[in-house]
């Protein structure tokens, strides 16, 4: 009788059953991981946009702040830089303003506020998950004030705690 050589149906079970295990232990890391950094780069993101508000203001004065985050983009590479296209911000994050459009698992909602039929003096930013609890569990808010703030619980506001 010839022996033959290979792996029995209990042996290639039992490699499963490890490879399950091991699987069912890192996927929910993965998961974590992958929200923990969509949410640092929706911080920084909220960051980047009130630094580019900022250079708008003094670059328009008499404009304000932008009217649009678009406003803030443009398109690529820059050519004449204008109220309506600055180039201040890269245009994955300047046309983030939908879940369709958003930037690393995040999307921006801008505000502006003027004062009457004066400049753009006061604005709003919130940044919402895509996918709240797969994207991301927090909710950034910021404005003028450059005060980035979170919540874990709605959408963030002015009174929510500061990053």
């Amino acid at each position: 009788m010839k022996r033959q050589n290979g792996f029995s149906l209990i042996e290639l079970l039992i490699v499963v059953a490890i490879i399950l295990v091991i699987a069912a232990i890192a996927i929910p890391n993965l998961l974590r991981s992958r929200m923990a950094a969509n949410e640092a780069s929706a911080a920084e993101s909220m960051r980047m946009i009130n630094t580019a508000e900022a250079a708008y203001y003094s670059a328009y004065p008499n404009q304000g702040y932008s009217n649009l985050l678009t406003d803030l983009g443009g398109a690529s590479p820059c050519g004449a830089i204008t109220t309506t296209a600055a180039c201040l911000l890269d245009s994955v994050l300047s046309n983030a303003t939908g879940a369709g459009t958003g930037k690393s698992g995040y999307f921006f909602t801008y505000t502006p506020v003027a004062a009457g039929a004066g400049p753009v003096s006061q604005y709003t930013i919130l940044g919402t998950p895509v996918s709240v609890g797969s994207s991301g569990l927090r909710q950034y808010f910021t404005d003028e004030s450059y005060v980035i703030r979170f919540s874990t619980t709605g959408p963030a506001n002015v009174n929510s705690a500061p990053i």
